[in-house]
């Protein structure tokens, strides 16, 4: 079993190996998604694989779950990704101190942006308070029909497979050569 492949056993080389000769053949799955408004059973499913982030491995807190699926629905996510922040920037719905999934806006950027602030405040003799949330769990709190409510009245086309594709999910984790019942 190679580390980095999903449940189809195909690594992401693949499609980069093909380059352009797949553009064809990938636009068309697109278009047939879209406009069937559906995904095929196999692309909701997934493999999750821990990564050890570092320090003791015995301990769970040690790991970052990694969600691998299937490579043709993992380059559509790329594809289908893009459009929702196209319409919210035209629309003036993202907030320019939104970073972490915006491109150009990474993590790093809003630490340096956030540090930058405090810098001024401090330079000028401005009171600073501060509150820290962690949020590192917030997507997986959010219920997905309200979210779905969110998106809905965001101006995002309702042919997007955004629906299909968050409801109906399953998993398998694999621990080694092991896997888990699918959930």
């Amino acid at each position: 079993m190679i580390y980095g492949v999903g449940p189809d056993h195909i690594s992401g080389e693949i499609l980069k190996l093909g380059e352009e000769a797949m553009i064809p053949y990938l636009a068309r799955l697109l278009d047939i998604t879209m406009n069937n408004g559906t995904l095929t059973g196999d692309w909701k499913t997934a493999t999750v694989i821990p990564i050890h982030k570092g320090c003791d491995r015995s301990l769970v807190a040690n790991y970052r779950p990694v969600s691998l699926t299937w490579v043709v629905c993992k380059q559509m996510e790329h594809v289908i990704a893009s459009y929702p922040r196209q319409v919210w920037d035209k629309n003036g719905w993202l907030y320019e101190g939104q970073h972490g999934f915006r491109p150009g806006y990474s993590c790093e950027s809003q630490v340096i942006a956030a540090c930058q602030d405090i810098a001024d405040c401090l330079d000028n003799e401005y009171r600073i308070d501060a509150i820290t949330v962690d949020f590192s769990k917030a997507f997986y709190l959010v219920p997905n029909g309200r979210l779905l409510t969110k998106i809905a009245t965001s101006g995002v086309d309702s042919r997007v497979w955004i629906r299909e594709f968050l409801l109906g999910r399953t998993q398998r984790v694999r621990v080694g050569g092991q896997l888990s019942e699918e959930e």
